[in-house]
């Protein structure tokens, strides 16, 4: 039975990194909010998708005024952000309910391919794996800044990406663990409560944009890809 999809679209920092006074997410991107760019790409991917949209309280309303001004008319359901991002996924899990796929993705990773969500929301839809993330091979060479330390190994090391997919059921058991920084994603997560992990290649142009700098080089991938 194919289970019904669901999107986590996390957006609920305030992205101080940026500088200025406007949440990154909300920042324009080729003429339209970085966020709403991100929700696009998934929903040209899977049209039915049922879209969780985190955010921080105070900017419920602003978000709702950019979906207007923007023509945005994207049916989501809003959760608060918490004090993490460990937080925020488990308040919008409260939302999604067993028996489904829900895909957890950065608000602010606009830049993914429609194609990759898709191939990974059908690995998820055949049964191959119970939860999937995408990843890249580390190139740079990796050093350790402690001495006693060895350096990691590049061959055995991936840099992970976002979206991170999982059966609902798996994802909401992970998230009643108890918080520990050492939760840096919704994989670490997964793993400690002993959910096996399967990759799918990443998108070299699947960025985070946190500074202005990455801001500067989305705006010059669009124009490329045009």
């Amino acid at each position: 039975m194919r289970r019904i999809i669901y999107g986590i679209f996390v957006a609920g920092g305030t992205g101080t990194r940026m500088g200025g006074d406007v949440p990154k997410q909300f920042l324009p991107l080729d003429g339209r909010p970085i966020l709403q760019c991100t929700i696009e790409r998934f929903l040209e991917a899977e049209p039915e998708m049922k879209i969780i949209t985190v955010l921080p309280k105070a900017h419920f309303q602003t978000w709702k005024d950019l979906c207007a001004i923007h023509s945005f008319h994207c049916p989501q359901t809003f959760v608060a952000g918490g004090l993490t991002r460990f937080h925020s996924v488990q308040n919008a899990l409260k939302k999604v309910p067993d028996g489904a796929i829900v895909s957890i993705h950065d608000g602010v990773r606009p830049l993914i391919s429609p194609e990759l969500v898709r191939r990974m929301l059908d690995r998820l839809q055949r049964g191959e794996c119970r939860a999937l993330l995408p990843v890249l091979p580390v190139t740079d060479t990796l050093r350790s800044t402690d001495p006693s330390v060895p350096d990691p190994d590049r061959s055995r090391t991936v840099s992970v990406q976002t979206p991170q997919i999982f059966r609902s059921e798996d994802i909401k058991a992970a998230y009643t663990l108890a918080y520990d920084l050492s939760f840096t994603d919704d994989a670490s997560v997964a793993a400690r409560k002993g959910i096996p992990l399967a990759f799918e290649p990443g998108e070299r142009f699947n960025l985070k944009i946190t500074t202005p700098e990455d801001l500067v080089l989305a705006e010059a991938i669009l124009t490329r890809q045009r």
